[in-house]
């Protein structure tokens, strides 16, 4: 089975949802700590209801009939979790984490406008 080109950034930020969602349950420590503080709940519920969301953000973005809203859905979803990268940036800064992972965690700040509009065009495409 060939994928068409413009199935291609779709099954592409699908593939990418999917293994950051599979992450959440498998490694969830690391995300465990993005979570803010001030959020209700345990950081592990969170991390775990955000995994979820990936997971369902890449099913819906892999399906043709429900690639619209999951491109959304998805584009939403890059957008909700931005506090919690500014939030590893800035603990990491503050802990005097090694450069070269304070400088990962703030590069990845700016890489969330890409990801949300690398969406909104999947949900554009259908």
């Amino acid at each position: 089975m060939t994928t068409s080109r413009p199935d291609r950034p779709a099954i592409a930020l699908a593939c990418l949802l999917g293994g950051a969602g599979v992450l959440h349950f498998v490694a969830p420590t690391p995300f465990d700590a993005l979570v803010p503080d001030r959020l209700p709940g345990t950081k592990r519920w969170w991390t775990r209801a955000s995994g979820a969301a990936e997971l369902a953000c890449a099913a819906a973005v892999a399906t043709p009939r429900t690639r619209k809203l999951g491109g959304s859905a998805a584009a939403a979803l890059f957008v909700a979790v931005f506090p919690g990268n500014l939030k590893m940036a800035i603990d990491y800064q503050r802990a005097r984490k090694p450069r070269a992972h304070r400088l990962a965690a703030w590069a990845r700040l700016p890489l969330q406008a890409p990801l949300v509009a690398w969406a909104l065009s999947v949900a554009r495409r259908g």
